[in-house]
């Protein structure tokens, strides 16, 4: 049984309110990826994807604090290297920067590559079941990093459920909109691209023990992303000022 005691408590609620905000900023990664993915896939199936792929990501969350009494000691050492100590940690960390890094080099890749390719792969479109095992692995990076940092905040299991799951549900019904916005504006896309390229560095830098303050590198994209949305609004702004003007020419002619 749980114990509710500490959501009777403002320091449970300021608690669960600053964990719900963290899992939210954290999971961004997580939709991009997902967006990323599911992009490849036929219109009809994107949708389910996304909701599969989400859901998975809950699942594993949950299925993480269940065992986050073991979970817990992956971060103790289980070879040493060279003076080096090496966790299990370390190694999902690696891995799935690794993978991030290929996967948002190769995307980067193929929308530099022109209109050709592109029209080239998009014929070869990835089977569902291979998209939802991609997001099976990166949710598990991705879930297992958001929840050593869950346990570094807040002592109660039953509070990082609930941010969980309340971070999960705003995603969900978010997802769509970031997912068509970043597949509507090029710029965004390969902005989206470049954070998950960033994140993927930072995980391989952290298997290293190098500790890079997320936070700067949310500030960092958070603001490359204003100013480019603010670039959106200025060019819309000049085309319709081309198009009031055309169409004034056109009376005057």
């Amino acid at each position: 049984m749980f114990d509710f005691s500490p959501l009777l408590t403002g320091h449970g609620w300021a608690s669960l309110l600053t964990l719900t905000l963290m899992e939210i900023v954290l999971g961004i990664d997580n939709i991009i990826f997902i967006s990323m993915l599911t992009a490849k896939l036929p219109d009809e199936m994107q949708k389910k994807a996304r909701t599969v792929g989400i859901s998975l990501a809950l699942i594993v969350r949950l299925l993480l604090l269940s065992l986050i009494s073991y979970i817990v000691h992956w971060t103790q050492p289980i070879a040493v290297i060279m003076d080096f100590e090496l966790s299990a940690r370390d190694l999902i960390l690696l891995f799935g920067g690794a993978f991030l890094i290929y996967k948002a080099t190769s995307e980067i890749h193929e929308k530099l590559e022109g209109e050709e390719h592109e029209v080239q792969t998009k014929k070869k479109v990835k089977a569902f079941s291979a998209v939802i095992f991609q997001i099976i692995m990166l949710d598990i990076v991705f879930s297992f990093d958001s929840i050593l940092t869950a346990v570094g905040l807040v002592d109660e299991i039953l509070i990082m459920i609930i941010a969980v799951l309340i971070s999960m549900i705003i995603m969900l019904i978010f997802a769509g909109s970031i997912s068509d916005f970043i597949q509507k504006h090029p710029t965004i896309k390969m902005l989206a691209l470049a954070f998950l390229l960033l994140i993927g560095v930072l995980l391989v830098a952290e298997s290293f023990h190098q500790h890079v303050p997320k936070g700067y590198i949310y500030a960092a994209i958070s603001f490359s992303l204003l100013v480019e949305v603010l670039n959106i609004r200025a060019g819309k702004k000049h085309e319709a000022l081309k198009l009031k003007q055309k169409y004034k020419d056109e009376i005057d002619d």
